[in-house]
């Protein structure tokens, strides 16, 4: 619990660092916000203080910045500048669909990278080879050009999947979110391959599982316990680390494929300099991703009982 609460304790401190950052440098930003609001139209310096007065932009940087921290804390991102609505109300139905797409391709890249893995790194001969070769070529495709491949193919080609959109219900957005999930999940599904290979091989040649086959306990036993188990450290780290990743890359893909999620909405955001759009997105992105590191750090207590004893003694 002490080494628990030690990454919860800096995992806050990170976000506040995160957060003070990301409020300040969008305000480094060129140009008078004041009068972006009122657009295109000719207006005298008085009416903007009011403008300035009406959305805080008066105020001292510190003052804005920790009446904004207060908001969030209690999920209130302010209001859309373009839209006057509550950014919550706006990103509510984008965030299910980002989050359905990253956990989707990240159920493909834990299945299929530890599968493949595990085989490459048990088998040897022409199954290990022609592993590695298709690792090596869906590593050297990024994930926009995977898209358009299988956009080409399944959708406007065979007709299998749908071109856009997120689908509602489970088993339409799980069709709709089908190709956007493998054009993301190929790249990084790649890289888990190979970690796993190299690590499940690593501790295949180890002297303690030479010593447990040696004494007669079976094969799949001994992969199990010996192989697997302790080759997870590396591939945990990994696959946290590519995981994570998945956030940034749905920026592409789901433009790719007109999926409304954070991703396409950060890129509008940006484009409108609604601030309060940016603003949020953003804290969202990166607290998925803190949060990834901490559940890859209790991963580590679980799985190898020296961390909890050598943490406990410290």
């Amino acid at each position: 619990m002490r080494l628990i609460g030690a990454r919860v304790a800096g995992v806050v401190i990170t976000l506040l660092v995160v957060s003070f950052l990301i409020f300040s440098m969008l305000y480094l930003a060129p140009g008078d916000t004041a009068s972006f609001l009122v657009g295109d139209q000719t207006v005298s310096p008085e009416y903007l203080e009011i403008v300035r007065a009406q959305y805080g932009l008066d105020k001292p940087f510190l003052v804005r910045y920790f009446d904004w921290l207060v908001g969030v804390l209690h999920l209130d991102f302010g209001q859309s500048i373009l839209f006057r609505e509550d950014v919550t109300t706006l990103l509510a139905p984008r965030i299910g669909n980002s989050l359905s797409l990253v956990l989707y391709s990240s159920l493909l890249i834990l299945i299929g990278g530890l599968i493949l893995g595990i085989v490459s790194g048990l088998k040897r001969g022409a199954v290990d080879q022609t592993i590695m070769v298709a690792t090596n070529a869906a590593q050297a495709v990024p994930s926009f050009v995977a898209a358009i491949i299988l956009i080409s193919i399944f959708s406007v080609g065979l007709g299998w999947f749908p071109v856009s959109g997120a689908g509602e219900g489970f088993l339409d957005r799980l069709w709709h979110l089908t190709l956007p999930a493998v054009a993301m999940a190929l790249v990084t599904t790649a890289i888990v391959t190979r970690i796993t290979r190299t690590a499940v091989q690593a501790e295949y040649r180890s002297e303690h599982v030479e010593t447990a086959r040696s004494r007669g306990i079976p094969d799949g036993l001994v992969i199990r316990r010996h192989v697997i188990r302790n080759g997870l450290i590396p591939i945990i780290t990994v696959s946290g680390l590519v995981i994570a990743s998945q956030i940034s890359a749905a920026v592409v893909v789901e433009t790719a494929f007109a999926i409304d999620g954070l991703g396409s909405y950060l890129v509008r955001a940006v484009e409108q300099r609604d601030f309060a759009i940016v603003q949020a997105i953003s804290l969202i992105i990166v607290t998925m991703f803190v949060l990834a590191n901490l559940v890859v750090d209790v991963l580590y207590m679980l799985i190898d009982p020296r961390i909890r004893v050598g943490g406990g003694a410290r």
